[in-house]
């Protein structure tokens, strides 16, 4: 009886899935297995960064993240504060890729990042990596913003446009113009990882859309069919206990709840916390041995498929259900868009420690 009542819901749920071009052809379930010898990764990144790779004997707030990468063969090397020509390892805000990925300068920076072989682990604390550098450049680059990175303003649902510096338009003309180089590079493996959360909840709705664009839409609205971009999201698997994003069985899984926008991994401020940064190394590490391999063998890219239910709600239809709704799977699937008619009654916190670079841009935007 019980399954009888539930059958309306499931069947609306199952149209819904149908009708947004979620359920495709099954891939090949992707492959965990960490790499069978030594590849050679450096991180960009700040002091979440630093914290997610240090040694919790090192860093109460570590996240075991540079171990858990040496275990699956990893050798690690890092850019922090003052690191680069310019110090443009300053400059990690999402505007700043351009810099770094675009800009005049840009060749120079990524040569130096490509031979960059040093740990640069400033005062974040260490962690252990592989005994002997492989040789060679850095083959996969990882790269992410800080916790001020997810005040983004504007609406949920603007579009691509040059507009302001930390806003939703602007980070996703950002993103768009950055994957043109990673397009002229597919022997690097490039991964964006999601800047976290915030503990205000004043644009908070704006974080989550769009880094759901970037898991989502990013790659799909420019046709992209490379398989040396990947996102991984930081920044969901820190808002809520139940939410992940993580290989189920060689299938990628990324579930929310709808309302669920902030950290639910405080430290003393906005840094996560060690219980988020333990969390986020455990669901990262078999997405990345997944993603490598995939680009190793030429895997195609866009191989989509629901692996996950937790609840669905969109604008104007709202399906209520006491079951978790469709959120995405594999690398690319489409998710409930966020409510344009965000109202912010909290006042907006200072995040603390975290900084945050504006530096003159090296080539006209």
């Amino acid at each position: 009886m019980a399954l009888m009542q539930k059958l309306p819901t499931l069947l609306i749920i199952a149209m819904l899935a149908i009708n947004s071009g979620i359920y495709t052809q099954h891939p090949e379930p992707l492959d965990p297995s960490p790499p069978d010898t030594p590849v050679k990764l450096i991180f960009i990144h700040h002091s979440t960064g630093g914290n997610w790779l240090a040694d919790p004997s090192e860093n109460e707030l570590g996240g075991e993240l540079g171990k858990a990468l040496m275990d699956n063969h990893y050798y690690v090397s890092a850019t922090n504060y003052g690191w680069g020509i310019n110090s443009i390892g300053d400059a990690t805000d999402i505007p700043n890729w351009l810099d770094w990925f675009s800009g005049e300068r840009s060749e120079q920076y990524l040569k130096d990042l490509y031979s960059e072989n040093g740990q640069n682990i400033g005062d974040f604390g260490s962690w252990p990596r592989l005994a002997d550098d492989p040789g060679g450049e850095n083959e996969i680059i990882l790269f992410k913003s800080c916790f001020p990175n997810s005040d983004l303003e504007g609406r949920p649902d603007d579009p691509p446009a040059q507009e302001g510096w930390l806003s939703v338009s602007n980070a996703k003309y950002v993103y768009n113009e950055i994957l043109k180089y990673f397009a002229t590079r597919p022997d690097k493996l490039f991964i964006v990882i999601t800047a976290p959360p915030l503990t205000s909840s004043r644009h908070s709705k704006n974080a989550r859309a769009f880094n759901l664009w970037l898991v989502n839409d990013w790659l799909r609205e420019n046709s992209y069919a490379q398989a040396n971009v990947a996102v991984f999201d930081f920044y969901n698997v820190l808002t809520g206990t139940d939410h992940h994003h993580r290989l189920v069985n060689g299938l990628v899984e990324h579930t929310y709840s709808s309302g669920h926008n902030t950290l639910a991994y405080p430290s003393e401020d906005d840094h996560p916390s060690r219980e988020g940064n333990l969390k986020a190394t455990e669901e990262f590490i078999p997405l990345l041995n997944a993603w490598y391999n995939r680009w190793k063998s030429s895997f195609p890219a866009d191989n989509f498929l629901v692996t996950s239910v937790t609840q669905i709600s969109t604008n104007p239809l709202t399906v209520e259900t006491d079951a978790p709704v469709i959120s995405q799977v594999t690398e690319n699937t489409r998710t409930p868009t966020s409510d344009p008619n965000e109202t912010g009654t909290e006042s907006q916190k200072q995040p603390a420690f975290c900084q945050t670079a504006l530096i003159l841009p090296l080539t006209v935007l």
